[in-house]
């Protein structure tokens, strides 16, 4: 009892929340053994069309940030007394 314990359950708590024996258990999603030869066209297909459309769509919005700046640096930067 010299040892300094902390609350009770602590160390119920500090556990694992897997069960025992399930470390190398499969994947429910992996049917079978996968062929590297013939690869998933469409997956393939459909990853790299998501990427560029997400990219183009990004470099869209970057495009239209700069174009909002600007247009506000320029609107803050106008000392005109007649138009406000």
């Amino acid at each position: 009892h010299g040892v300094a314990q902390g609350p009770p359950g602590l160390a119920r708590r500090s556990l694992p929340a897997r069960a025992p024996g399930t470390a190398f258990t499969r994947s429910a999603f992996v049917v079978g053994k996968q062929n590297n030869a013939q690869p998933n066209w469409l997956g393939v297909g459909l990853a790299f069309s998501t990427s560029a459309a997400l990219w183009a769509l990004l470099v869209k919005q970057h495009n239209d940030d700069v174009m909002e700046y600007e247009r506000r640096k320029q609107v803050r930067g106008h000392k005109c007394t007649g138009c406000s």
